[in-house]
């Protein structure tokens, strides 16, 4: 009985099978299958190359592209049928190639190595990935910019190092958040530049024989540019260490928003209610309410980060070409692109559907949030900024002492501080008054914020033309 090595894309120099272990450890196809499809076309595009080059006929070219066409049918059912010895999904493909259209098949992968074409369906697969996790955080900064534009007239406490600062606009707050996305998005644009690069006609690490027409392959997989090197287009994963870095920096802007939103949602804060559609209960206290959807956002940060480290660490000691660690690159590249789409999915829903608490949100403004204001109204009067800053903090400290909202101070108590206060200091205890003054570009007036989610909309805008 023949070695069932010999059935295997490597196996005719080896003798006996493989330990069933070792077979197990080194099988790839339980994730990399969800390539198939990306596996196909640059096969389909691979055997037009080497028809141009001879190496089959037009004939044979035209029963691999049906016998092609016929195994991505099956994939797109789910009735291809995985078998034992198909380790990874080019190896799963050629066998069932081999089956549906016999000798012809075993031309498909002339001069082609298993290194140039795994990490060509992995671009393949990244680059249509980008786009659909493109589309996913537009959607959620969409959502973010019309909730911000409905609700721009609420204000609520700003805060710096958990303290309350100043006032500042909810619509502010919201906007900050989408504009951290929006870089996010630049990103993986950016990203998607230099994952369309073309390695397949590298070979295994020495380039293509064969004339193999390198210009056709990019025209027919639709890739802006051919790798350079052979050497490092089979080895290199930049381009999966910049993916999963750029997923990570966007899941630690959402990790922000969502530890916002969980403090929002306290009964200490109750600025805002979640959704009962992304919040879980409590299986002892029936009266809980737990915004599970926020704290899971928060913890898929820590996910991506250790993929993202854990790989790197692959890759620092590798020598140069292909070895077989790179093998862990997919499994964490699919948990990455998994995780950063389930959370702006998420993220998306618990904006579209939490509820504002307008009168809790205002009622947590308090007049020394307008200390700083109280320093701006002497400036007004020409006392320099530093000394404005000392007077108006023995303000507050008056008002401590005397156990009274900075408002409530007479203008004998102020006058006591400084001369320059006059009756028109009353306008100083205004939090709309005190939040309009911020209509600098970027700033929490209306208009500020209003041109805000003009520009964002503009944004959103030109990524779908």
């Amino acid at each position: 009985m023949a070695s069932t090595e010999g059935r295997k894309l490597w196996g005719g120099r080896f003798v006996g099978d493989t330990d069933p272990v070792m077979e197990k450890f080194n099988a790839s196809i339980a994730y990399d299958q969800r390539m198939w499809d990306a596996d196909i076309r640059g096969s389909k595009a691979y055997v037009k190359a080497l028809e141009k080059a001879k190496l089959v006929t037009i004939e044979e070219m035209n029963q691999i592209l049906k016998g092609l066409d016929k195994i991505s049918d099956e994939w797109s059912k789910c009735a291809f049928v995985i078998k034992p010895g198909d380790e990874d999904i080019h190896t799963a493909n050629e066998r069932r190639l081999k089956e549906l259209i016999g000798a012809p098949a075993g031309k498909l992968h002339t001069g082609r190595s298993r290194n140039e074409q795994v990490v060509t369906d992995m671009r393949l697969w990244l680059r249509d990935a980008i786009c659909i996790l493109l589309g996913n955080a537009l959607q959620l900064i969409s959502t973010m910019v019309e909730r911000a534009a409905i609700e721009i007239d609420v204000l609520l406490p700003g805060y710096t190092h958990m303290q309350r600062a100043q006032p500042i606009r909810w619509s502010h707050l919201i906007l900050s958040h989408a504009v951290a996305l929006s870089r996010d998005v630049e990103r993986l644009q950016e990203i998607k530049k230099r994952v369309n690069v073309l390695p397949l006609g590298s070979g295994a690490l020495a380039g293509a024989p064969f004339d193999i027409d390198r210009e056709l392959l990019r025209r027919e997989l639709d890739f802006d540019d051919i790798s350079l090197n052979s050497l490092d287009a089979t080895a290199q994963r930049d381009f999966v260490v910049e993916f999963m870095f750029s997923a990570s920096l966007c899941l630690t802007h959402l990790s922000k928003m969502a530890e916002d939103l969980l403090l929002y949602s306290t009964k200490e804060f109750s600025f805002i209610t979640l959704s009962d559609a992304y919040s879980t209960g409590s299986s002892l206290m029936p009266q809980k309410k737990n915004a599970d959807s926020l704290e899971l956002i928060r913890s898929k940060a820590g996910r991506v980060f250790g993929n993202c480290t854990g790989f790197m660490m692959t890759l620092k000691g590798l020598p140069s070409t292909y070895n077989k660690d790179l093998q862990e690159d997919k499994v964490a590249m699919f948990d990455c692109y998994d995780t950063i789409h389930d959370v702006l999915q998420v993220s998306t829903g618990v904006i579209s559907t939490l509820k504002i608490n307008q009168g809790e949100m205002e009622a947590a403004l308090s007049p020394d949030m307008l200390a700083t204001d109280l320093a701006y109204y002497l400036v007004r009067k020409g006392m320099p900024f530093r000394e404005a800053h000392c007077i108006s903090g023995k303000a507050v400290i008056t008002a401590e002492s005397k156990n009274i909202p900075l408002n409530q101070l007479t203008i004998e108590d102020l006058t006591a501080i400084s001369s320059l206060f006059g009756s028109d200091v009353s306008s100083v205890w205004d939090y709309r008054r005190s939040v309009e003054q911020y209509n600098t570009p970027g700033g929490t007036a209306k208009s500020s914020v209003a041109a805000q989610i003009e520009l964002l909309r503009n944004f959103l805008k030109r990524q779908t033309q």
